[in-house]
């Protein structure tokens, strides 16, 4: 049974940063890729960030490459997506979720699992 959990939302001024976390449980967690999604109010599901099982490589949507960072700590079963330089469009709620299968490619691979989500609000 996989279970996650994101936290770290809150509400941030423009060019602003923030830290999300992921706790991901579950024994495949450690054997898939895992990604950040976003869907702000009105507009669809949108892919952020993955990272491979390892951690060393991540795939980034255009629209954050630069300004955000992903990174995984399998000891401890968390992921989480460092957001710097934050704006307006940034505004969404984020969900972690777990792929499924190792592949870090989100044109190539689902994802099965995810939390409740976590809101993220940029405003001055």
């Amino acid at each position: 049974q996989v279970q996650v959990v994101e936290s770290g939302g809150g509400l941030v001024q423009p060019g602003g940063s923030l830290r999300l976390s992921c706790a991901a449980s579950g024994s495949i967690v450690s054997s898939r890729a895992m990604g950040w999604f976003r869907q702000a109010p009105g507009k669809q599901r949108e892919f952020v960030i993955s990272i491979d099982r390892s951690g060393d490589n991540t795939y980034y949507a255009d629209s954050v490459k630069g300004r955000f960072a992903c990174s995984r700590d399998n000891a401890k079963n968390m992921v989480y997506l460092q957001m710097n330089s934050l704006d307006t469009d940034d505004t969404a709620v984020y969900y972690c979720e777990v792929a499924s299968d190792a592949s870090y490619d989100p044109r190539t691979v689902g994802y099965e699992y995810w939390g409740q989500g976590t809101v993220v609000t940029v405003a001055s």
